[in-house]
């Protein structure tokens, strides 16, 4: 398989190439910042940022260089950069377990959006959305329900527009995945 018309294609702006990429790449980074950091939040945030460097930079990549091997470069620069803010106490570290609660605590009763979704017979979907992650759920929700833009939702989470890109990309793949198990 031959990635690097993906890569030119990407290099000149192509949206199509992008998602072929972070498909093609996405479980080898997660998988090894997964088993470097041995947190899952943490390892798919490091992979959020690692393609949102690589796509804001990649008319830098080297073709003499593994595509692969360049990501995970990038993603161990942003480990290191996640392990230093840590360090610097920006950050509250919190457990798996305790993110659990956090989320449990969340409240479930319907809003005013589940009420319309229900009634016009898209509640399946809504159930669909409420099995993804905390934050995918919230971009969702944001960019579909409140229906604002991707600059307005960086503003509004305080990330990087590329991030808030690959995040609403993951989500909805994620999405499809779980409509298609059904």
């Amino acid at each position: 398989m031959e990635i690097n018309p993906y890569i030119e294609k990407a290099k000149k702006g192509d949206q199509v190439a992008f998602t072929y990429l972070l498909n093609h790449y996405w479980n080898e980074v997660y998988g090894f910042m997964l088993k470097r950091t041995e947190n899952e939040t943490d390892a798919e945030d490091i992979t959020i940022e690692t393609f949102s460097k690589a796509f804001d930079k990649i008319a830098t990549y080297n073709p003499e260089y593994q595509f692969n091997t360049w990501l995970i470069a990038i993603a161990k620069n942003v480990h290191i950069d996640l392990l230093r803010k840590k360090k610097s106490n920006h950050f509250v570290d919190i457990t798996d377990e305790e993110d659990q609660q956090a989320y449990n605590v969340a409240d479930t009763s319907p809003s005013v959006e589940d009420a319309i979704i229900t009634e016009q017979n898209l509640s399946r979907l809504l159930q669909f959305i409420k099995e993804l992650k905390p934050h995918y759920q919230e971009v969702i929700q944001l960019r579909y329900f409140q229906e604002m833009s991707y600059q307005e939702i960086a503003e509004y989470l305080n990330e990087p527009l590329s991030n808030v890109k690959i995040k609403l990309l993951r989500a909805k793949k994620l999405l499809a995945e779980i409509i298609e198990s059904r």
